[in-house]
Parts: C-alpha cells; sequence; structure tokens
C-alpha cells in the first residue's frame, strides 16, 4: 500500500509563492507517475500538475508559467512551486500516484487514472 502526506500549504497574499511537499512511503522512480490536484469550496477537484514517469511535466493552463512540479527520487518527495499566485489558487491541494504498469492514462488529468491520494494540504490565497 501507497502512502501520501502532503505538507508545505497556508495562507499567502497575491503575488506570493508557497512550495507544496508530498512524501511517499515508497520510491517515486518511475514505478509511479506523479499529479497534483486541487479542490475549491464548492468545485470538483481539479487537476494542476502531472510528471510523467519519463519526468514529463504537464501542466493546467491556468497555471502555466506560474507553478513547477518536480520530484526528488533519493528521498520520495515530490514538490510543487507555486509563484504569483491569484485568490483563485485557493483551495485543497493532493497530491495522487499512478502505477506505471496500468500504461499511459487516456486523461492525465481525470482523477480516475490515479490510484493513491495524499490527505491534502489547505492553501488560501488572498
Amino acid at each position: 500500500h501507497v502512502q501520501l502526506v502532503e505538507s508545505g500549504g497556508g495562507s499567502v497574499q497575491t503575488g506570493g509563492s508557497l512550495r507544496l511537499s508530498c512524501k511517499m512511503s515508497r520510491s517515486t522512480d518511475s514505478r509511479y507517475s506523479m499529479a497534483w490536484f486541487r479542490q475549491a469550496p464548492g468545485h470538483e477537484r481539479e487537476g494542476v500538475a502531472r510528471l510523467s514517469t519519463a519526468d514529463t511535466a504537464t501542466y493546467a493552463d491556468s497555471v502555466k508559467g506560474r507553478f513547477t512540479i518536480s520530484k526528488d527520487d533519493a528521498d520520495n518527495f515530490l514538490y510543487l512551486q507555486m509563484n504569483s499566485l491569484k485568490p483563485e489558487d485557493t483551495g485543497v491541494y493532493y497530491c495522487a500516484a499512478r502505477p506505471a504498469r496500468y500504461g499511459r492514462p487516456r486523461d492525465v488529468f481525470a482523477e480516475v487514472e490515479y490510484t493513491y491520494w495524499g490527505q491534502g494540504t489547505q492553501v488560501t490565497v488572498s
């Protein structure tokens, strides 16, 4: 069983930055593709950034140029660096993992494509 634990959320002013971390109980190497999702109040959860098993990054249009996804395989961490934050970035941020053995997802930002989820960390931008 894979466990994911997010941290790094908080409150920040518009234009500020935050770095989210996600600790994975297993290696973050090529055996998993990893992603960040977020859920704003009253909205469905949406994909924000994804890192393929080949370390190719994909971003939602709303965060391109502002957010950067990365990972540290040595310590099994996934990160999301968030710059130039806007109030519409407010929400609970989740990390997710998809085993590579499931192949390439049809939709990299579809929740159903990911098997393992963290509990989420709150980000508030005002």
